[in-house]
């Protein structure tokens, strides 16, 4: 009961009373104090009357020149003043919460996408918004776009076929697609190979593999060359192509700079074209119809600018290798 009743007081106060009361303490009279509110006198003593009424003490002893407050106007001095000093630190309060940024990105990436724009990002904006969350999904580049356009992403990083009307794209790098075999592959280990010793063997690849699909540059290479391959394993995630790739099913495709530890570690096998292998854009996709939280603002705001100030060759993975 006594919650309730604290709860209804304190909704009915009138707490113009209590600033009032402040001013006529602070002032040590209600002439004074009328004359620093600008209001009447008369005014001042009913407000004080009131708020006297309001909390059933007397909160100033006064008459004939004598001013002076009551112990419960000490008291309630005392608590006015850490109230209004709180009152006085709200528009600092909410200031800095207003630059305290938090809220959920949700980053919706094709498997094999690697770049320190996104990377140095992540820590970054993580070192000076730690409120900020991520959920980070790898699918299909189609997957990765539709969820963009039904919004149920902040924004996608993937291969691109055919552009959505409603969705923005920019190209966040470009990459090279190399051709691979694993250790148990009869050409691993073989220099100075040519696009004729690759014709007639099977392979494995992605499921985009294919001349009206994202990696449509490695399907022209195929037929460049009329490699005459046979499918046997296709995946959307590079982990998979990679395993079929190491376990020997075929040689396959892969992004250069993604595989870069494994040839050097003597798990993959680098194999022609060595010059001028087939360029891939990796795009920064945005559904402008969707309502961002500030962390997303922040986080896409930020990509768009590095893309615009860093230049397209500084944002273009090395495809060649030094020396075959």
């Amino acid at each position: 009961m006594e919650h309730i009743y604290t709860n209804r007081f304190a909704n009915d106060l009138d707490w113009n009373l209590l600033r009032t009361f402040m001013v006529i303490a602070d002032e040590g009279s209600i002439t004074r104090a009328a004359n620093q509110l600008l209001r009447g006198q008369p005014a001042v003593s009913l407000a004080l009357k009131r708020l006297e009424e309001s909390l059933g003490s007397r909160l100033v002893e006064r008459g004939r020149g004598d001013f002076r407050l009551t112990a419960a106007g000490l008291s309630l001095h005392r608590e006015c003043v850490d109230l209004y000093g709180g009152v006085a630190r709200l528009k600092d309060v909410t200031n800095l919460a207003s630059q305290k940024i938090s809220g959920e990105v949700s980053i919706h990436l094709a498997s094999h996408v690697i770049t320190p724009l996104l990377d140095n990002l992540l820590s970054d904006t993580y070192a000076a918004h730690p409120d900020v969350t991520y959920v980070i999904k790898t699918a299909t580049s189609a997957l990765v776009a539709q969820q963009v356009q039904e919004k149920n992403a902040s924004f996608g990083l993937c291969l691109v076929n055919r552009r959505l009307p409603e969705l923005d794209y920019q190209v966040i790098y470009r990459e090279f697609f190399g051709l691979f075999c694993g250790p148990r592959h009869p050409l691993f280990g073989h220099k100075n190979l040519r696009m004729d010793d690759l014709r007639g063997l099977d392979a494995v690849s992605f499921g985009t593999d294919d001349l009206n699909d994202a990696l449509r540059p490695v399907a022209l290479l195929r037929r460049q060359y009329e490699l005459d391959q046979r499918i046997i394993g296709q995946s959307s995630h590079l982990e998979e192509v990679r395993r079929m790739i190491l376990c020997g099913l075929g040689i396959g495709p892969l992004p250069v700079h993604a595989v870069e530890k494994d040839v050097k570690d003597g798990l993959l096998w680098r194999l022609p074209p060595y010059k001028k292998p087939p360029a891939v854009d990796i795009y920064l996709v945005t559904n402008p119809k969707k309502r961002l939280n500030r962390a997303e603002v922040l986080i896409i705001k930020s990509l768009k600018a590095s893309i615009k100030e860093i230049p397209m060759e500084q944002r273009t993975y090395q495809g060649e290798p030094v020396a075959f």
